[in-house]
């Protein structure tokens, strides 16, 4: 059997004909431009002025939303519970402050042209052989994907041909991303400690500090959600999204029928982490800092509460659930200092016994086109 020659056309063409690809797609693109025509067209003593802060706010709240779908993909559609996904976007987080941090040159506080100004203040004498290309935009991008995709890759072939499943590599990602954390803090790693990097300038040659430079940011970020969540549909949509549901449904089975789950679960969580790296570089420049407190076992926790509350397995939910919660942070953190911890896991009990299908569950009127029944899942649901 031969394959078409727009077949690989026909796989990333294939999400744009599912009504909720292009619901989403409209309204993302829609909210973008509305926040962008607010923001610019309006002066700021107009009500509906959007500030550039908020602006800023928006924007990380989109990183969150590319975070969650990552978790998504490989949580909602291929069963593995990822309690580490804060690693790799921490990692795609540090390579992208890399970057910013050599773009500084002589600018910082020190004056010293190749060494970040926490090198000097700690007597370091030339810069580590890891930071060498991190002057080049074209390196550090790519080290946004390689890096996470990498120790994704090296993690999961090692995990999954163990075959460690279920509740125990949850603890193995989550033991990951602490490991991580706990080397970052220290000094001797060159990335900073426990102040991570910051007092970043400018991007691409972009001063970081203009509105401008925030609204491009923000349009730039909800690019990549829109192209993440297009990779994901085509992936849940292809013959390898249906293998992945076997997998998730009835692994044994799967395997029995000859299919090398190996492969198809590390394939699937090395998209992810390289997505959850891409979140993280975006949110770098529109937060202003990266630390090892991105890397905490909570913060991936927090993302996996993110997705069972908009709808685990519909994508579209993980970026409902991680807008929601982050908004319902902000609101809860000015309102209520001293207890807002007590209100968010108020609404995450409301949410969990009221929708436990998630938000997602309220809009969708019929079964998700996206997960469609195999053998497995229908023995899987009888």
């Amino acid at each position: 059997m031969t394959r078409s020659p727009n077949s690989a056309g026909m796989w990333l063409a294939r999400p744009f004909t599912e009504r909720s690809t292009q619901w989403f797609l409209g309204i993302l693109t829609l909210a973008v431009a509305l926040v962008s025509i607010l923001h610019l067209a309006l002066p700021v003593s107009n009500p509906l002025h959007v500030s550039a802060y908020t602006v800023t706010l928006l924007g990380k709240y989109l990183c969150y939303a590319l975070l969650a779908v990552a978790v998504d993909l490989v949580w909602g559609f291929l069963g593995i519970l990822s309690l580490g996904h804060g690693a790799f976007f921490a990692v795609g987080g540090y390579a992208m402050g890399m970057y910013l941090m050599r773009q500084i040159g002589d600018r910082g506080v020190y004056g010293n042209p190749t060494l970040p100004d926490f090198m000097v203040f700690l007597n370091w004498d030339q810069l580590p052989w890891y930071w060498h290309g991190f002057d080049m935009a074209w390196f550090a991008f790519v080290m946004v994907l390689l890096a996470p995709g990498l120790l994704a890759l090296v993690f999961g072939f090692l995990a999954f041909r163990s075959r460690v499943t279920g509740v125990y590599l949850s603890i193995i990602t989550q033991a990951l991303t602490f490991a991580l954390m706990l080397a970052f803090f220290r000094n001797e790693m060159g990335f900073g400690g426990n102040n991570g990097l910051t007092d970043f300038k400018d991007i691409l040659g972009f001063n970081l500090r203009t509105d401008a430079t925030r609204l491009g940011l923000f349009i730039a970020t909800g690019v990549a959600l829109g192209l993440g969540y297009i990779i994901c549909r085509a992936i849940v949509g292809s013959k390898l999204g249906r293998v992945s549901i076997a997998c998730r449904d009835a692994e044994a089975r799967t395997r029995f029928l000859g299919y090398r789950v190996e492969r198809v679960q590390l394939f699937v969580f090395v998209v992810s982490a390289m997505l959850a790296g891409v979140a993280g570089a975006l949110y770098v420049p529109q937060v202003g800092i990266i630390n090892p407190s991105e890397f905490s076992p909570l913060f991936s926790i927090e993302v996996v509460v993110w997705v069972a509350l908009g709808g685990r397995a519909t994508l579209y939910g993980a970026v409902i659930g991680a807008i929601l919660v982050n908004y319902a942070k902000t609101v809860f953190t000015g309102v209520m200092p001293d207890a807002w911890l007590f209100a968010l896991g108020g609404l995450f009990v409301l949410v969990t016994v009221l929708l436990p299908k998630g938000i997602a569950g309220l809009i969708r009127h019929r079964k998700v086109d996206t997960t469609p029944e195999t053998p497995a899942g229908k023995e899987a649901t009888a």
